[in-house]
């Protein structure tokens, strides 16, 4: 990403899935049932009992809804964030009659690695090489996938290097794919400090920080990325919760000195990465979605991504003082987008 974010700043605008969810199989606390209409819950709902299947290097948890003979889409979180951003877009999809699939990436959640003797790892071709393996061990040929932040990165990352396996794409914040070479460039003042944690990361200071102290970190980030985002305590412990993974720390870090190249990745991912440093087309159906009000960093507009889009394309602006996390805070929106690309 190679400018500061510029959010405009409107009311937040929330919408809520209760009676898809209860067609869905989803678990809803009292809270959520007791909202009014158009309004997001709060705390809401989360997701039934996780799943588990081994899938390469992981045993990977996993949350599932909809019918089991459905299309597959395959939700993808980023961080500080877990699979709760798709809390409410998931039984808006099964309801539709889609196969869901929300996985907990590595170093999340009830996600482990199989070996101690692995290297935790947070490399963007290793985690979607992880996604590529549970799409194995469940058996299924292809997906529609659509993600934010990581997430977005490791869909986008399928949908270029395995479109044979990749229906279509929902990317939040459009192409995410990384270059190490390319991130030796210096970016604009403003641009580098929106990027500060990467700093603090690069150091032993922020990795004991960010260990000390992921649960004020994470808040911090949600604040700033989603700055007109209402969450409630009880939302963000949630998903915090995910956070307390016994490798968490580790991947984040290795995944901000990686892409900075203070930290080496694996060899077995070398073949990938040369192919990813080129900045391969993303050719299949593809809807990038933008919040209005995102203050992580980001493009304004598609113009400076838009030429690796190759296949049929929309960019979509999400209005209504939508942040970073825009599946949590646009579920509609988002939901939309990924019934909307399987027609493009």
């Amino acid at each position: 990403m190679t400018s500061a974010p510029q959010p405009t700043r409107r009311h937040f605008l929330g919408s809520t899935a209760l009676g898809l969810a209860a067609t869905a199989g989803l678990a809803w606390t009292g809270a959520a049932r007791a909202q009014v209409a158009g309004v997001a819950a709060s705390a809401a709902a989360s997701f039934g009992p996780i799943r588990q299947v081994e899938a390469g290097l992981l045993d990977v948890g996993y949350a599932e809804l909809g019918p089991a003979n459905g299309p597959v889409v395959v939700l993808l979180h980023g961080w500080p964030y877990d699979i709760h951003s798709f809390v409410e877009v998931a039984p808006r999809l099964a309801s539709a009659g889609y196969r869901v699939i929300v996985p907990h990436l590595r170093g999340h959640g009830s996600t482990r690695f199989l070996s101690t003797e692995s290297f935790r790892n947070g490399q963007q071709a290793a985690v979607a090489q992880d996604i590529m393996a549970l799409l194995d061990a469940l058996k299924m040929p292809r997906a529609l996938f659509a993600g934010f932040d990581w997430g977005a990165r490791t869909a986008g990352i399928i949908a270029a290097l395995w479109p044979e396996r990749c229906e279509a794409l929902v990317s939040v914040s459009g192409y995410l794919i990384g270059s190490r070479e390319a991130n030796k460039a210096p970016l604009p003042p403003a641009a580098e400090l929106a990027w500060w944690y990467q700093y603090y990361f690069a150091t032993e200071r922020g990795r004991l920080g960010y260990e000390k102290n992921r649960d004020a970190f994470a808040r911090l980030i949600w604040q700033t990325a989603s700055p007109k985002w209402q969450f409630d305590e009880a939302t963000f412990a949630r998903s915090a919760a995910s956070l307390a993974n016994p490798d968490h720390v580790a991947i984040v870090i290795h995944n901000y000195r990686w892409r900075l190249g203070l930290a080496e990745g694996e060899a077995r991912y070398d073949a990938l990465e040369q192919r990813l440093a080129a900045g391969p087309a993303i050719t299949v159906p593809s809807i990038v979605l933008e919040g209005d009000a995102n203050g992580a960093p980001h493009f304004d507009g598609d113009a400076a991504f838009r030429r690796k889009f190759t296949g049929k394309y929309q960019f979509r602006l999400i209005e209504g003082g939508i942040g970073h996390n825009l599946p949590q805070e646009a579920p509609a929106a988002f939901a939309q987008a990924v019934l909307d690309v399987a027609r493009l």
